[in-house]
């Protein structure tokens, strides 16, 4: 369950990456969607960091990470960083599903490394609250 796309060899295009979501094939849509109406944020598909994440999306504002998303069978996840103050900022405003993922935020500096599987739409809601704290938008 929730394999991602391991297969270094073939590089996916976002359609494949959609397709490979599967039941949250819309949710993924309705995401990169959201994240492309932004002039300045721009993207690349990616084998970032070896076989345990596989294929992924890196979303840049100006050569900046702000997430990237790992498709998977029937979800995907979206790792994201952010400083501990943004996760305050939000904190109130999403779901205790949202809340147990910044509790266990994996710590860094100032802040921390989330990764956070997408099930339903509440959860890109979610998402999204976190990507505006980090890019101010």
């Amino acid at each position: 369950m929730y394999e991602r796309m391991l297969e270094k060899q073939n590089k996916p295009t976002i359609e494949a990456m959609k397709a490979y979501c599967g039941e949250a094939s819309s949710l993924f849509t309705i995401l990169h969607s959201w994240l492309m109406q932004y002039s300045d944020i721009t993207y690349d598909i990616v084998f970032p960091y070896g076989n345990h994440y596989g294929w992924g999306i890196a979303f840049r504002k100006k050569n900046k990470l702000i997430c990237n998303i790992f498709p998977e069978k029937d979800a995907f996840t979206v790792m994201i960083r952010l400083t501990n103050q943004q996760f305050e900022s939000v904190y109130d405003k999403v779901e205790s599903y949202t809340q147990a993922y910044i509790d266990q935020k994996y710590a860094c500096g100032d802040g921390g490394w989330i990764h956070y599987r997408v099930l339903s739409e509440v959860h890109v809601e979610d998402i999204k609250k976190l990507v505006k704290s980090k890019c101010h938008i």
